[in-house]
């Protein structure tokens, strides 16, 4: 098993004329993701890489089945992108695109929570890797060689730390069972928590590795629901232990402004709650392994 994404998902990519997104595109295909369309609008009927564009996510669904997508629209514009999705039926969208207002993502936020849970679609991002389950299907920018099929389950806010912590784990020929980038902006569209319960719920997933940094609440209210909700071994790394307080560093979302949001503090909350903590990034791996054979 996986979460989120395996080798079933039907995968549309969102802006797939533009010239990362084709780079992109080739890519997952590559690696056997099995994209079944674009969306353009003005682009229907042209094709990318061998797969039909078309001009709504509604005429991508109703002709391939999609159930998945992956965003590399534009900041302007991508907000609407997102809730294009969510209207068509997707039931799980990735957004790529970094810089989108803040007050985008909360009318994005508003307009996903009119749908009934059970039919809400799931977003990660925006500003995010994106998701892969190893041996499966890539939904993102990750570079797949790096992953090896196995039973860690990461969940990260930075990209390349995600990536160095599989690359790390690979070396050990330890193997990831799904890794998702869940973003660095103050707003997005899954938290911590919410990835937490889904490998929590997953039986391949057998040890979480969470890939935190300085600023916001979430390693805080991911340390409480560790504690009362999860059952498997869970080691964290925080980055961003000599950043200064109040300066913003690299991702939107990393500033200090209360309590709970430096390094140093979530290192001490997280503690508290019974997850192991890595003192360097350059530990990730040798951490996880640790833990896994302590288990």
């Amino acid at each position: 098993m996986s979460i989120l994404l395996d080798r079933d998902s039907r995968v549309i990519v969102q802006g797939i004329t533009g010239r990362m997104a084709r780079f992109h595109t080739k890519d997952m295909l590559n690696y056997g993701t099995n994209v079944v369309g674009g969306v353009v609008p003005g682009k229907g009927g042209e094709t990318v890489e061998g797969v039909p564009v078309f001009d709504t996510v509604k005429q991508a669904v109703e002709a391939t089945g999609a159930d998945a997508s992956l965003v590399f629209v534009p900041p302007p514009f991508a907000a609407d992108s997102i809730m294009e999705a969510a209207d068509a039926g997707i039931r799980y969208c990735v957004c790529i695109t970094d810089g989108i207002p803040a007050q985008d993502m909360i009318r994005v936020k508003r307009y996903m929570y009119r749908y009934p849970k059970e039919k809400r679609m799931v977003l990660t991002g925006p500003n995010c890797a994106g998701t892969i389950s190893p041996g499966k299907a890539l939904l993102g920018i990750m570079p797949g060689h790096i992953y090896l099929p196995g039973n860690v389950g990461i969940i990260g806010r930075s990209g390349t730390l995600g990536y160095e912590a599989a690359a790390q784990l690979k070396g050990r020929g330890i193997g990831v069972s799904t890794s998702v980038g869940i973003g660095g902006d103050p707003i997005n569209g899954s938290s911590f928590k919410d990835i937490l319960q889904r490998f929590e719920e997953d039986e391949d997933t057998h040890i979480i590795a969470m890939i935190g940094e300085i600023g916001g609440p979430q390693e805080a209210e991911a340390a409480e629901y560790i504690r009362d909700h999860i059952s498997k071994p869970v080691v964290a790394y925080v980055a961003g232990l000599t950043a200064p307080k109040g300066r913003t560093m690299g991702h939107a979302g990393a500033i200090i402004s209360a309590f709970g949001e430096s390094a140093s503090e979530k290192v001490e909350i997280l503690s508290a709650a019974g997850v192991t903590v890595a003192e360097n990034p350059a530990v990730i791996g040798e951490t996880i392994a640790r833990v896994m054979e302590a288990a």
